[in-house]
């Protein structure tokens, strides 16, 4: 009988062994665990652990860090932050989990929770809507660091644990469109159509200010180096919807554009493109391998300059800034390779002179000589960048003679409508 019952025990506690097992190993259906990156960090730390750790650094094999992305590898946007966190994550040699598909919504402060509790010294989200969530966060959970991407209230909410970034990405739109006004002025030359044809299209998602700025900046930058050109904006209100992408895109086309660019975030609009042999400029990353004969360069925020800033401070026990701003100068704004066989002659020149005097501060995307708002130079434009609970515009933003974008905030604020650019709805 003694036999029997131990037999009974000892299968009781395989099977027990079993299912926790199968437990560990299927995560939430929202959240994405990296498991191959973390063992391999792992392994790092253990390495590195024969050091004796900086008195306020936390040992890497006691660190631990989490991401939160509004989408996965599906979307530009998130594929851009997702290959920044693991870039970072690897090169300090820390353990990191990454929770993909987190909504804009109370799922994000869920996650953000989930991460703290499982251990995460810090804790990034990557979306505008996920901000009010991970403050919710940052107040239950002082001991945990909490950064988020394009938000506006770190500088104004004071928690010593809760920080914006951002970067000036309208300086890497505007060399994009410097790239767009170069193959116009090709497609000009060539007889294709005429100088007063030269007519670009832009997918926005919603007329929040980031994307105001980008297109507009991307504007500038193709007017510059072709000085007839037009634009039309359409905007889908959303941030990743393949089919309204490819629709805003087609309509832009339909209306005479010659070239497109995006704020969107699915492969949409370059692949409207493509089918129309219509040049394109995408956003976050290239599109070259599925637009070889479309596509023309993209600009992107590289997020790993920051996130190793704010992971090693944490590390370190430094304060994080509570709004950073990443410029060229970083690394933070750049641009993936041009398409060597679709860009013009001549662009790789215009581009790098063009970085150069902007680096300098030589030149100025939103300088006020190079557009006009209802047919006015600007002498003056009042900014709301201090997220106070009317939304007042009560910061002059034209120093001078242009308009200081990410001077006085990192996340954009500028938000007129200049002379030259059409919008073709403003529903969202």
């Amino acid at each position: 009988m003694k036999k029997i019952i131990a037999l009974l025990l000892a299968l009781v506690m395989v099977f027990a062994l079993v299912a926790c097992a199968a437990k560990t190993d299927a995560p939430a259906e929202e959240t994405k665990t990296e498991t191959a990156a973390t063992e391999t960090a792992t392994e790092e730390k253990t390495e590195e652990a024969t050091e004796e750790p900086a008195a306020e650094t936390a040992a890497p094999a006691d660190f631990k860090v989490g991401f939160i992305m509004l989408h996965d590898e599906n979307s530009t946007y998130d594929l851009n932050f997702i290959n920044g966190a693991k870039e970072a994550a690897e090169a300090l040699g820390v353990e990191y989990v990454i929770k993909t598909n987190v909504p804009e919504g109370q799922e994000c402060y869920d996650a953000a929770a989930d991460l703290a509790d499982a251990g995460c010294n810090i804790v990034f989200a990557d979306s505008f809507g996920h901000e009010d969530y991970m403050i919710q966060a940052a107040k239950e959970f002082p001991d945990v660091q909490f950064c988020h991407s394009t938000g506006t209230k770190a500088h104004t909410e004071n928690l010593a644990n809760y920080h914006n970034a951002f970067a000036s990405i309208y300086e890497g739109r505007y060399l994009a469109g410097i790239v767009a006004g170069m193959k116009l002025n090709e497609m000009i030359e060539a007889g294709e159509f005429t100088a007063e044809e030269a007519k670009i299209g832009y997918v926005g998602a919603f007329t929040y200010a980031e994307v105001i700025s980008g297109y507009t900046s991307f504007f500038l930058g193709a007017r510059s180096v072709c000085p007839t050109v037009t634009m039309e904006v359409t905007f889908t209100g959303s941030w990743y919807d393949e089919t309204a992408e490819k629709e805003g895109a087609q309509k832009l086309i339909n209306n005479g554009c010659k070239l497109i660019s995006q704020h969107a975030d699915s492969m949409g609009a370059p692949t409207a493109c493509e089918t129309a042999g219509v040049p394109d400029v995408s956003y976050n990353g290239s599109t070259m391998a599925a637009c070889p004969n479309t596509y023309l360069v993209s600009s992107r925020i590289d997020w790993a300059p920051y996130y190793k800033y704010a992971i090693s401070a944490a590390m370190n026990g430094e304060p994080i800034d509570a709004d950073w701003t990443g410029t060229l100068a970083t690394g933070s704004v750049v641009l993936t390779e041009l398409n060597e066989n679709v860009v013009a002659a001549g662009t790789a020149e215009a581009v790098e002179a063009a970085k150069a005097e902007l680096e300098a501060g030589t030149r100025h995307v939103y300088d006020v000589t190079t557009f006009t708002v209802d047919g006015q130079q600007l002498t003056s434009s009042m900014a709301d960048v201090d997220t106070d609970a009317d939304y007042t515009p009560d910061t002059e933003a034209i120093v001078d003679g242009y308009f200081a974008e990410s001077t006085f905030r990192s996340a954009p604020y500028f938000q007129l409508n200049i002379d030259g650019i059409t919008l073709l709805d403003t529903a969202f």
